[in-house]
């Protein structure tokens, strides 16, 4: 196999993501937002960028830069919202309680070795 037969096959895989990628968010399973896309956009252009310049065709390398540039900056979005959302996230506890007929919840910490039968468990949002 030539190294040219190698570079071809890579265009047509980088080609092949960037078509999957394109279907997926047409077709609504991905989100334009979503790391898969992104990640999918990023990888195809690549791709696509390294056999058009080992093909000479500067124009379409430069093209593909910029959708690397962009799909890049798209990850790092993705990826700060996320981390943002998470450390933003409530923590729920678990508040249980043992007696049904007890006037008024009791908050007890559950240990996670011992399990303890309970008639009722709620979630609540910790302040």
């Amino acid at each position: 196999m030539t190294l040219m037969m190698v570079i071809t096959v890579l265009g047509w895989f980088g080609a092949l993501a960037g078509i999957v990628a394109y279907a997926m968010v047409s077709r609504g399973r991905w989100s334009a937002d979503s790391l898969a896309f992104q990640g999918t956009n990023v990888l195809a252009a690549t791709i696509l960028m390294t056999v058009a310049g080992a093909n000479g065709a500067w124009p379409s390398a430069a093209s593909n830069t910029v959708v690397i540039v962009i799909g890049a900056n798209a990850l790092f979005t993705v990826l700060r919202g996320r981390l943002r959302r998470s450390q933003n996230a409530p923590v729920l506890a678990v508040v249980e309680d043992a007696a049904q007929d007890a006037p008024a919840p009791v908050a007890v910490a559950q240990p996670a070795a011992q399990p303890v039968a309970v008639a009722h468990r709620a979630y609540a949002e910790a302040a």
